[in-house]
């Protein structure tokens, strides 16, 4: 048997030390990253949009234009970091971004918010797409669903842990040294960036070949099968930055990517408003920390979801099988989003809530396995940057349009059809990208997922 087979035993052992030794790093610094994100969600309904004045739709522009900022500096972010390494730029990344999310706890009023928070988004350009193209340094293409899965764990725990966490800084926080609860939180979750920033410039290889925490046999098979995937590939479909950058199929895996987004941002940025606006739909009285713990149920589902959808997306070969892995849970969760608010009771709507998280989750790992099938090198770096960049847009528009329909309608019904049609639509376009390139390859057509 090849050397460069995985399953050989100093593939596999080399494969588990990799794991090890990155992805507890990794999944910490998206946790964080996602938190700093997303922690707006749990300052408007306990405090931040009373003081500062902010209705539904203010909240949604100062929760979207994060990713304005994001979406300039997104592709030259990846590309420098392809450049210059995972080390030096995940570093600048996290110091940057720490510093502005700590300044955040002092905002005055709505105009200082929105400026930061479009400041906080160009600071994080760069940093999800660089743990994506950085993992795929690391792990082969058998191995990187089930790599990106356990990584992107950190979106529903963080979401999960945050919103109990959150919780109890605003509760435990409010009239500490004068401050406003959300202030303390802002503040307390801006600066573990800063900290493990420091850590990551000591903790984090380049590449393979730099790895001595690899036996000289270990580098030498990984650094083989990497290099033996990247020249397949660019046999097969050789993709100049150029191309990457301009190409119809980029362009139409972002719209897949922006509609997944769309489900995850309305339900992080707006979930625990909808929560807290149980108490006037069905009567139901929870205090804050108790909305926290109501808020993480569908993303601690979503997170055991997702590593088990990520492990089975491996197992699929083709790329019609590949697409139908993120088809499949885009669709569940578009069908079930909408629905959620018209139930009887809040068991039921929390209920339709985790069928959407669950369907978000189970969709984000296996849609990254598609880019790596015809991208590497630069090409890989500026394609996935755009993929991303574009993809997140959903992060401006899912909450502005989900505030601004709140606003109109006096309800959040509306809002939630709109996710669920981006979702659907975002089914039906992977399976068309799939099949479009299974065809081109000339592969037989499999059966979809259970």
């Amino acid at each position: 048997m090849s050397t460069t087979t995985p399953d050989t035993e100093v593939g596999r052992r080399t494969l588990r030390r990799v794991a090890v030794r990155l992805l507890p790093l990794l999944v910490l610094l998206y946790f964080v990253n996602y938190l700093d994100r997303v922690n707006i969600g749990f300052a408007g309904p306990n405090g931040m949009n009373a003081e500062l004045g902010l209705t539904a739709t203010m909240f949604g522009l100062a929760s979207g234009i994060f990713f304005i900022g994001y979406l300039v500096l997104e592709v030259p972010s990846n590309l420098a970091l392809h450049r210059f390494g995972a080390r030096i730029w995940i570093t600048r990344i996290l110091v940057s971004w720490g510093i502005i999310a700590t300044v955040m706890a002092f905002v005055p009023n709505a105009t200082t918010l929105i400026v930061l928070r479009f400041l906080l988004g160009v600071a994080e350009a760069g940093f999800f797409p660089g743990i994506i193209l950085y993992l795929t340094y690391w792990f082969p293409a058998e191995q990187r669903a089930r790599a990106v899965a356990l990584f992107m764990t950190a979106v529903p725990v963080s979401v999960a842990v945050g919103s109990v966490v959150s919780s109890l800084l605003i509760r435990a926080g409010d009239g500490l040294l004068g401050a406003s609860g959300w202030r303390i939180m802002f503040f307390a979750e801006g600066v573990p960036a800063i900290l493990l920033g420091v850590v990551t410039f000591f903790a984090l290889t380049d590449r393979p070949g730099d790895a001595r925490w690899l036996r000289e046999d270990e580098r030498a098979w990984l650094t083989e099968k990497l290099e033996a995937e990247a020249r397949a590939t660019e046999r097969t479909a050789h993709w100049p930055l150029r191309r990457a950058l301009t190409h119809p199929r980029i362009l139409a895996l972002a719209f897949v990517y922006f509609g997944i987004t769309y489900g995850l941002y309305a339900l992080s940025f707006f979930l625990p408003t909808i929560v807290a606006g149980f108490e006037q739909q069905f009567g139901t009285r929870l205090d804050v920390l108790e909305r926290g713990f109501v808020t993480a149920i569908p993303y601690v589902v979503a997170a055991v979801a997702m590593v088990l959808w990520g492990r089975r997306a491996d197992a699929a070969r083709s790329m019609r099988g590949r697409a139908w892995f993120v088809a499949a849970p885009a669709l569940l969760g578009g069908v079930a989003i909408p629905i959620a608010l018209y139930l009887a009771n809040p068991w039921l709507a929390m209920a339709a809530v985790t069928v959407c998280a669950v369907g978000v989750c189970g969709a984000l790992a296996p849609f990254w396995a598609l880019p790596s099938q015809f991208l590497t090198g630069a090409a890989a770096a500026g394609g996935i940057a755009l993929i991303n960049s574009l993809g997140n847009l959903s992060g401006f528009t899912a909450p502005y349009i989900t505030g601004a329909l709140a606003d109109v309608s006096g309800s959040q019904r509306a809002g939630l059809w709109v996710v669920g049609a981006c979702m659907v639509a975002a089914a039906v376009v992977a399976v068309l990208v799939g099949t479009r390139i299974a065809r081109e390859r000339g592969e037989a057509a499999p059966a979809p997922p259970d």
